[in-house]
């Protein structure tokens, strides 16, 4: 185990968690994610949580950098069904998907039932009013405090010190952040202790929930197939990703089972 998966099991209780190509995903299940963040954000705590993916795991893989920042996480949900078929290979029979638009569902219900305010921080304009619009419509007690859509470039130190400031004065105690991936897990870490809000990196969970991008059919996403359909409606953004990332992936998580077993 590295160091950083040591120090969150000491920190949590009854969370079973595996390193998976370098990189630490925890066995939760929706209900157990949403009680922590709800949890977090009754105690104005800044947190972050990544919702973990092949390509995430990849990306950690590429980079010290980036593994520091997503093992360093409050929470590593697995998000893809290749995640949770590692958790199983690696000892953990009961792992479970934690998808991020169905975690995003799953906090927004419990924060409206209990008035806890949420705020929205990616996307373009127009697909952050029509998923705020589409949340407010699915629960309709629910405090949305804040919502910005920021630019396509880099925020400038004042920009950024106003919007810290802009969320703060909002009162929101759960920030979802849908910059993709690793932008907003980049941005989740530079901002904990700044920001006074539990942060959840959701990526693609404001356009689907925005309705600008479709959903792979329930049956795909248990076969672990959620890539070949959204391949199949973005080819042109996402084929050098899916190309290049899963058929490593499918060779180094071979590799490091194999090498489990000879230990």
């Amino acid at each position: 185990m590295t160091s950083a998966v040591v120090q969150y099991a000491a920190e949590t209780s009854g969370l079973v968690s595996r390193v998976i190509l370098g990189m630490r995903t925890d066995a939760t299940c929706y209900a157990d994610a949403a009680i922590r963040v709800l949890a977090w954000a009754g105690s104005a705590e800044s947190r972050y949580v990544c919702v973990a993916n092949v390509h995430m795991t990849m990306e950690t893989h590429d980079s010290d950098a980036f593994r520091g920042i997503v093992n360093g996480a409050d929470l590593v949900t697995p998000d893809g069904m290749p995640l949770v078929w590692a958790l199983r290979m690696f000892g953990v029979r009961s792992a479970t998907r934690v998808v991020g638009i169905r975690l995003t569902l799953q906090v927004l219900r419990h924060a409206a039932a209990e008035g806890t305010p949420v705020g929205f921080y990616g996307g373009s304009p127009a697909v952050l009013r029509r998923m705020v619009t589409e949340c407010i419509k699915r629960f309709p007690t629910l405090r949305v405090a804040y919502e910005c859509s920021p630019p396509f470039r880099p925020v400038t130190a004042a920009e950024d010190d106003a919007i810290i400031a802009d969320i703060n004065a909002s009162g929101a105690r759960i920030l979802f952040v849908g910059l993709g991936c690793p932008k907003q897990e980049r941005w989740m870490a530079a901002h904990r202790g700044k920001v006074g809000s539990v942060m959840l990196g959701v990526g693609a969970a404001f356009d689907f929930l925005a309705g600008s991008k479709p959903l792979a059919p329930n049956w795909m996403q248990n076969a672990g197939l959620e890539w070949l359909f959204r391949l199949a409606t973005e080819p042109r953004r996402l084929w050098w990703r899916y190309a290049y990332h899963n058929p490593r992936f499918v060779a180094l998580l071979t590799r490091q089972y194999l090498g489990s077993l000879a230990s």
